[in-house]
């Protein structure tokens, strides 16, 4: 992922608001089913999953809201309660990222986590704890993305040293949770130059997914297992996915 545009312009991490210690949840939400007295079975759209179903030994989830970037950047201003309670949740799951504000709450850097496995015949590093979630994404994908949805990938990427982000953002890459996929065929149309310049953000499109040239069924497929995909934010960073599911349940 490239920089972005945002409206703070200073470079690096900074501190972000103490939060008082003990652990911090942030839950997916899961729908209910009312009940009824004359059971009436429906069926479900092709591709959906009972609440607790698991495909090839991974639990189908989806991200968490309130770890989303739009939760707290959803009027272009940086909501600093929200993405701190967010920046905590990773650092005590994944660990810090070599600044105070991450190292209270977990020791243990997140790089030190870091795994080098091969994704659709690629090798991306990434943190171990979502190495589950990405083999299940690659099943799916190569289970049903055929004819028109089948997409190689040229390039991958995954961990980061440097954060990308300015102000008090903090890039989910050096949490090693993100993985960018094919950057100069799925570009970042609200990120700095040159990105704006890439033919597929000059058009006029009815929805991101027509800004990249990776298939839907891709996006699909790692939103399935408790990735959020960026073309659904703002930003329109359409190579960029980040696992935001409970790292916790991915195989329970």
């Amino acid at each position: 992922m490239k920089p972005r545009a945002l409206l703070v312009l200073a470079f690096g991490l900074v501190a972000v608001p103490i939060l008082p210690d003990g652990p911090l949840i942030a839950d997916a939400s899961e729908g209910k089913t009312k009940g009824s007295k004359v059971s009436k079975s429906k069926s479900k759209p092709k591709g959906a999953a009972g609440k607790g179903a698991f495909e090839y030994g991974c639990r189908v989830q989806g991200p968490q809201k309130s770890l989303e970037r739009r939760h707290y950047m959803s009027t272009g201003v940086i909501d600093i309660k929200k993405q701190s309670s967010a920046v905590r949740y990773l650092a005590e799951r994944y660990g810090h990222v070599n600044d105070d504000v991450t190292r209270r709450f977990n020791g243990k850097a997140a790089i030190s986590n870091a795994t080098t496995v091969r994704f659709m015949g690629l090798p991306v590093t990434v943190h171990s704890k979502v190495t589950p979630a990405l083999a299940c994404v690659e099943k799916r994908i190569r289970s049903t993305c055929s004819g028109k949805a089948q997409y190689r990938p040229r390039a991958v990427g995954g961990f980061r040293g440097a954060n990308t982000y300015r102000g008090v953002e903090v890039s989910n890459h050096l949490f090693g949770i993100a993985i960018d996929v094919d950057p100069d065929r799925n570009p970042c149309c609200g990120c700095v130059a040159p990105w704006p310049s890439h033919p597929k953000c000059k058009i006029s499109v009815k929805s991101p997914y027509d800004r990249a040239e990776m298939p839907k069924c891709w996006i699909k497929a790692f939103e399935r297992f408790g990735f959020d995909w960026l073309g659904h934010d703002k930003l329109e960073d359409t190579m960029h996915f980040e696992f935001l599911g409970d790292p916790d349940r991915i195989k329970k």
